[in-house]
């Protein structure tokens, strides 16, 4: 049974009005602050980091990490990873754990700054340390890796559960997936089953192929091929490549849903085109004839 892992590609933390609190403050570097938050949900970013910069160039921390999301972002202020970079560490330094999170992600990528793994892994650490979910799972990535520490399954399922508790889709989907493969867990497919669903429902795509999986396998669950359509379509819709496989297959042998060798050849088609060697192959054989 193949199945899919969650990678870190763009986890970076940008703009959410989520992170952000409209309380009004009393004292004036606050009400500064708090103008500029008022200026994004306006989406007139150019005037929020006029007034972020000054509070930022004074040390506060917040305004540190919001600057360098700007610059990241490219809003407001021309993009430029390197002032991003700058900001971030400035932040960091004073234990933003937002921002640990961002500069571990920049040298990890190597945007605005030499790429280390080393460096990722201590400032993504600290993050994590604090409670941040998405440094929590980016750890158990880079446990699980091997990447810039001693691969370490353990390690891998410690921080992933830490996330996963928190509601950290990514991290739920790499925990079922540790407990499918029983890396660093005891294999338990109903626990499996269990933190691939939490996934699914937030709209993991990988979970969402992953839940699938195991319905028409029948492993942790009854076996059922119409739910693992419905999954497959869930994520073949969100861009999963293993998602578009497994549905175009489904299509194509008539399991869970109705066979229709145009829909099969559809999907089997976004698949190849989402470098998925599988649905290449399947694809070619469709359009010779040879299926």
């Amino acid at each position: 049974m193949k199945l899919s892992k969650t990678l870190i590609t763009t986890a970076i933390l940008g703009f959410s009005l989520a992170s952000f609190h409209s309380t009004a403050w009393a004292d004036t570097p606050k009400q500064q602050f708090q103008q500029g938050f008022e200026a994004t949900t306006r989406g007139d970013y150019q005037t929020a980091f006029k007034l972020w910069l000054p509070l930022a160039e004074q040390g506060n921390a917040t305004s540190q990490f919001w600057v360098g999301v700007m610059y990241f972002e490219g809003q407001g202020v021309k993009q430029d990873d390197f002032e991003a970079v700058k900001w971030y560490r400035k932040a960091a330094e004073q234990g933003d754990a937002n921002a640990q999170f961002n500069l571990g992600w920049m040298y990890d990528k190597g945007r605005g700054i030499k790429q280390d793994d080393f460096e990722a892994v201590k400032w993504s650490r600290k993050a994590a340390e604090q409670g941040n979910a998405k440094a929590q799972f980016y750890l158990g990535n880079m446990y699980a890796d091997g990447r810039g520490v001693k691969q370490d399954d353990f390690e891998a399922v410690k921080w992933y559960r830490k996330a996963a508790d928190q509601g950290e889709a990514a991290a739920q989907s790499s925990l079922g997936l540790m407990y499918t493969n029983g890396q660093g867990v005891k294999q338990n497919d109903f626990e499996a089953v269990k933190w691939f669903s939490k996934a699914a429902e937030q709209g993991n795509a990988d979970a969402q192929a992953n839940l699938g999986s195991v319905y028409r396998a029948g492993r942790g669950v009854r076996q059922d091929y119409a739910e693992a359509v419905k999954w497959f379509k869930k994520a073949a819709e969100n861009g999963s490549a293993d998602g578009q496989l497994k549905l175009g297959l489904s299509y194509l042998l008539g399991q869970g849903i109705q066979k229709d060798r145009t829909l099969a050849k559809e999907w089997l088609g976004k698949a190849c085109d989402n470098r998925e060697q599988d649905g290449c192959e399947f694809y070619g054989k469709l359009n010779r004839g040879e299926l």
